[in-house]
């Protein structure tokens, strides 16, 4: 949408060097799996489709099928090209930054369990499921307030829309099981995001799985 409002509003073909520019930055962002990065992926004929999408919506003239995020995108943005073109500046420096060899890569961020990369990975995958935490987080809700079930820290707020916003759901499954069936809400702890961290690095520092009674009485809260 940058480029397109860089562009004067008109359509480039997948030989302008801009939409070469702006194929070769989405190829590199840090947010795909390799496995989806096929010939085609973000290819410069995809970019200058998507800019006869925004011409469409625009002008009501060029490709006419465009999606559900490519209107959203467009009335809440259209009336702000400046602001625009400023996300799209900001988003190319940051993306040059990253991929930048001598940034430094988060090792520690998310601790690998003793089962594995691969397996710690599904393990979290799970964890972060938004509608996961959602259903989890409404069955805590509805049975009072919410609280974690290590430390025993509360909501600072009454406020729905923050209530929530300090917790996490851990999978106390032990990670051989986690594919054995499909996760239940009794899988899953509620814990602050503090304890959260705490439960992760313990279980990997130990090399053994812990529950949430064990890691009380290795933080000193039993």
């Amino acid at each position: 949408m940058a480029l397109y409002f860089e562009g004067g509003k008109k359509i480039l073909t997948k030989d302008d060097l801009r939409v070469h520019d702006l194929s070769t930055l989405l190829k590199n962002l840090p947010f795909h799996q390799n496995e989806s990065r096929k010939i085609s992926f973000r290819n410069p004929d995809g970019v200058a489709f998507k800019l006869q999408n925004l011409h469409y919506l625009a002008t009501g003239d060029g490709l006419a099928n465009t999606s559900k995020m490519d209107r959203n995108v467009w009335n809440e943005l259209h009336e702000f090209p400046e602001k625009v073109i400023d996300f799209g500046t900001q988003i190319r420096r940051g993306v040059k930054f990253v991929l930048d060899p001598a940034f430094p890569k988060d090792t520690d961020g998310d601790i690998d369990f003793f089962e594995g990369r691969t397996l710690s990975e599904i393990h979290r995958r799970i964890e972060r499921s938004s509608t996961l935490r959602k259903r989890f987080i409404s069955f805590h809700t509805k049975r009072g307030s919410l609280q974690c079930e290590l430390c025993s820290i509360r909501s600072h707020t009454d406020d729905p829309k923050l209530a929530d916003a300090i917790f996490e759901a851990h999978h106390i499954v032990p990670i051989s099981q986690i594919n054995a069936r499909r996760t239940k809400l009794s899988d899953l702890a509620l814990l602050c995001a503090n304890c959260h961290r705490y439960v992760h690095r313990l279980i990997s520092l130990n090399g053994e799985w812990l529950s949430i009674a064990d890691c009380k009485i290795l933080l000193g809260h039993a």
